[in-house]
């Protein structure tokens, strides 16, 4: 009985369908999602690397958001994928906590960097005369420290709570993978409501904070744009890509930790979870590749340069 209070040793994951046909299906989508995602971040990670235009505080800004969706899709998708072949989906007391500190540490980390990157545009369009002095390389690279500094702290104090709670009721998380709010309803601790609000005011802390410094740059932004006139409406342009990411990331972080389980099915809970934690890091390449102009152009160039190679190599 006593045994029966502590931690288990296994997990067993219960989100996924029993029949052979459907799970073959997930396994398909989830392997080609994480292709998409690794080689879209991939290649605007290369791009800003090589092409000397996209050598701007912007664009270095986006390359570590890249390189925070491949880590961040990384943590959940090749699990998810390799459980999909195997008849039992467990994993370990150890591997879930590691995979919960992981899954925050690069979900706040990514909440911090999408408020520097708005932070970024707001300089640049407020005060264009300071701007080159105000985002030098050292407040970017300051910036960027930051971001990962406040998700790894963060994210290890609320890892550290969860592995401390008992897990006496029950060893199965209805989940596709280890998810702090899932493993709290498996907790069967008296002081479960006191460790859910001290978890979710952590969160809270790097989510709400990086939302409202994101709220208050384009609130100054578009009240530039709306006093300078129609000449800024092409500076504005430069902000579209990070204003739909935004909106996708926050808007779907808020509607999957915001809105109660229990209010809707438990497919839909799924489908909420996999949008934030697996589509969004997919969409984002996708997004800066067909709404921002430098990119596009970067993209023809390197296609360009690569057909020219092609010419002289036949």
């Amino acid at each position: 009985q006593q045994g029966n209070l502590s931690s288990p040793t296994t997990f067993l994951l219960l989100g996924f369908s029993s029949a052979y046909r459907a799970q073959m299906t997930l396994c398909l989508c989830f392997s080609l999602i994480y292709l998409v995602t690794v080689l879209g971040n991939l290649l605007i990670m290369i791009l800003v690397w090589l092409d000397a235009h996209l050598h701007s505080p912007m664009y270095f800004f986006l390359s570590h958001l890249s390189f925070l969706d491949i880590c961040y899709s990384s943590v959940t998708l090749p699990k998810i994928v390799g459980d999909s072949f195997s008849q039992q989906k467990t994993i370990s007391f150890v591997g879930c906590i590691t995979q919960i500190y992981f899954f925050l540490c690069f979900g706040g980390s990514e909440c911090v960097l999408l408020a520097a990157m708005a932070y970024d545009r707001y300089l640049a369009i407020c005060h264009p005369l300071h701007y080159p002095t105000l985002m030098s390389k050292k407040m970017c690279h300051c910036l960027v420290t930051i971001s990962w500094l406040s998700g790894s702290f963060s994210s290890l104090i609320q890892a550290f709570l969860t592995a401390r709670l008992p897990f006496c009721r029950s060893n199965m998380i209805d989940h596709l993978f280890c998810e702090m709010p899932y493993l709290l309803k498996a907790s069967c601790s008296p002081d479960a409501p006191l460790n859910k609000a001290t978890l979710y005011a952590l969160a809270g802390t790097v989510a709400m904070g990086s939302f409202l410094l994101t709220l208050v740059s384009y609130v100054h932004i578009i009240g530039a744009v709306l006093q300078k006139g129609a000449g800024m409406q092409k500076v504005f342009a430069t902000c579209t890509s990070h204003l739909t990411v935004v909106s996708l990331f926050f808007g779907a972080g808020a509607v999957a930790y915001l809105v109660p389980h229990s209010s809707g099915s438990k497919e839909m809970d799924e489908a909420l979870s996999l949008l934030y934690a697996i589509v969004t890091p997919m969409l984002n390449p996708i997004i800066y590749s067909l709404r921002n102009s430098k990119v596009k152009g970067a993209i023809k160039k390197a296609l360009h340069r690569g057909g020219v190679t092609d010419v002289h190599q036949g």
